[in-house]
């Protein structure tokens, strides 16, 4: 009898849950996109009560276009979009605030103050990461501060935060699990990543009372049964991790040295070096890649904060394309030798920068620049973005030899061809593109015994294309050298 997954994705544009059957195959799919809120410069927020909603909906009809009951999955896996900041009431399940996303930089001067002090080197030592309004424990402590007698609920037990595979889990159980994964744990800046536990340093340092904090469990592990009221039967939640993460779960990068790269909202490159934290001397993050049986596995990460989102600001705010997959067209026409750069610098810039001042611009502008040069140049910059992580990555001695991609973006066979060329590696784009939700039914399938091992994953694995590099050297010198000479620009560094 085949035995199914349900994979939910909530990502930062959209909620989305597929089913998978034990082979890795979607058999069905569903998604929804839901409202972004912009208050201020640099402010990005979600309606936490939506994000649920939107899910719990894309569930159910998942489950009903694959013509399945809920009492026929093994369990439920969930992914998210890491960083993002809830906080609710433990009595009522109603947040106190909307949720802080990860892209959002109103801490930018508390994080400055915080380094200027002279904190950054014991955050990077505990938890691998940088002081930077990207992670959630300033996040916190703002709502904590902004929201009229937060801090004394919080203090007294009153309130909880989660990350909103928490948030979710919260809901799906009806308030009985309060758990993340430690993965998801490892990107709030409270969690030591060597010794697998909430900091209390860092906890008095960012201010923030234990008391609100989920317990932490493996990647894959029992995190409670939902209620039978939201899809008709009571299913194990039976694995959790961060989206990106759950890619590199999902693309079977299990060995030391794999890599691969997702390009959807943002675009995050990730390296698995095993059962080592290496500490990076070029600014890219040191993470929690997955955790099984109380064992960590560690990577480094490189953090793109624009990818995909570029071209739904070149959609949806400038009106140049209609739809996503015609900047292809262009880019066709205009060619790789394009002298226009656009920098998406729109909430800062993340790895190896880690500006938060910096806004974006377009460069190069002639006469003659049409939408064409500058749809081309959005798509462009994902990739020389990717460069940069790459070329850090280098630095930290651990060369690309080929790179996994996955994501919505991957489908533009253009920006492929031109990735490949401008980091001059060998480009995999596996048969299964949508590697996040995968990841997570994997991990839901470890759990309750779909799959024996990681081994077993790693055989379902396949290669549907590869792009390997043709661009002459002098080319991809010159054009990454306009691309750092437009970053200079916009950098407050």
């Amino acid at each position: 009898m085949t035995r199914y997954l349900l994979a939910i994705d909530q990502g930062t544009t959209s909620s989305r849950a597929i089913v998978f059957d034990q082979s890795g195959t979607s058999v069905a799919t569903d998604q929804r996109e839901f409202h972004q809120h912009f208050p201020s410069d640099g402010w990005v927020e979600h309606d936490a009560t939506e994000i649920w909603e939107s899910t719990l909906a894309v569930c159910r009809s998942a489950l009903d276009k694959a013509a399945i009951k809920a009492s026929e999955l093994a369990g439920i896996g969930i992914t998210n979009q890491r960083e993002t900041t809830v906080i609710w009431e433990r009595a009522s399940g109603k947040p106190i605030h909307r949720a802080i996303v990860w892209q959002d930089r109103r801490t930018a001067s508390l994080c400055t103050k915080l380094k200027t002090d002279g904190y950054e080197d014991i955050v990077v030592e505990r938890t691998g990461l940088l002081i930077d309004p990207y992670f959630s424990a300033t996040k916190i402590a703002w709502i904590l501060d902004n929201v009229e007698g937060a801090r004394a609920r919080a203090e007294a037990g009153e309130l909880a935060f989660g990350t909103v595979d928490s948030w979710l889990l919260w809901n799906l159980t009806g308030g009985r699990s309060h758990y993340t994964d430690a993965t998801n744990a490892s990107r709030t800046a409270l969690f030591n990543i060597h010794k697998q536990e909430w900091d209390n340093e860092l906890l008095s340092l960012f201010r923030v009372p234990e008391s609100l904090l989920p317990g932490v469990l493996d990647s894959a592990a029992d995190y409670g049964e939902t209620d039978a009221e939201w899809l008709g039967a009571p299913v194990m939640v039976a694995g959790i991790a961060g989206d990106q993460q759950a890619a590199l779960i999902g693309q079977a990068c299990f060995k030391p040295g794999m890599a691969k790269s997702t390009y959807g909202t943002g675009c995050f490159l990730m390296v698995n070096t095993g059962d080592k934290a290496l500490r990076s001397e070029n600014r890219l993050l040191t993470t929690v890649a997955y955790r099984l049986n109380g064992k960590p596995c560690y990577a480094v990460e490189g953090s793109i904060f624009v990818a995909g989102a570029a071209m739904q600001w070149l959609r949806d705010g400038l009106k140049l394309i209609a739809h996503a997959n015609e900047s292809s067209a262009y880019a066709e026409t205009v060619g790789v030798d394009n002298q226009v750069y656009l920098v998406p610098a729109f909430t800062g810039l993340g790895a190896p920068h880690w500006d938060p001042h910096a806004r974006g611009a377009i460069m190069g502008l002639t006469r003659d620049t049409g939408i064409g040069e500058i749809v081309t140049a959005g798509l462009q910059s994902v990739c020389y973005q990717t460069k940069d992580l790459a070329r850090a990555i280098q630095n930290d001695g651990a060369a690309l030899a080929s790179l996994r991609v996955d994501g919505g973006m991957v489908v533009n066979d253009w920006l492929m061809q031109f990735l490949a060329d401008i980091l001059n590696v060998t480009v995999d784009r596996p048969r299964i593109t949508e590697t996040t939700a995968l990841g997570a039914a994997y991990l839901a399938g470890l759990q309750t015994g779909v799959y024996s091992s990681l081994e077993q994953i790693s055989e379902l694995w396949e290669c549907e294309r590869q792009f390997h590099a043709v661009m002459r050297p002098a080319l991809r010198e010159s054009l990454y050298a306009g691309w750092l000479d437009a970053v200079e620009r916009v950098c407050n560094n």
